[in-house]
């Protein structure tokens, strides 16, 4: 079983978990209270530093409720590996309404998986694929 090990920035931090045994994604939780006004972006503390194990990273996700009745939005959500410095979540407010973020409250969710780091090699061409360059709106409707 992988390890992740939590330190306590604030002693008032909640350490993060997982609401149900089974789920991807354990729980962050705001360290502080944050005003969002519509369309706007905030930073979130957590209070808490982790060490995710080398070969691993945290990725951060809206929490469902908050995306779906909210407008809340994470933003630039990977921890890699060797980073111990507090874990912040930034937050985007994509609805017309003001949402409060509460202290202890939820924030946001992460998933902890295995990274692969393949070697990268310049190439003056690249294979044939059934895809080829076709991109967005490529496949229709």
């Amino acid at each position: 079983m992988t390890t992740i090990r939590i330190k306590k920035l604030k002693n008032d931090a909640v350490t993060p978990n997982y609401a149900h045994e089974g789920d991807a994604g354990m729980d962050l939780f705001a360290a502080e209270k944050v005003v969002l006004r519509s369309h706007e972006r905030a930073q979130v503390k957590t209070g808490i530093a982790m060490e995710i194990p080398k070969g691993y990273v945290g990725l951060v996700w809206d929490k469902s409720g908050l995306s779906q009745k909210h407008g809340l939005k994470t933003l630039g959500g990977v921890v890699d590996a060797g980073y111990r410095g507090e874990v912040v979540v930034g937050v985007a407010n994509i609805s017309n309404e003001t949402y409060t973020i509460e202290k202890g409250h939820k924030v946001a969710q992460m998933l902890i998986q295995k990274v692969e780091s393949p070697e990268v090699v310049e190439a003056a061409e690249l294979s044939d694929s059934a895809r080829g360059d076709g991109g967005f709106g490529s496949t229709g409707k």
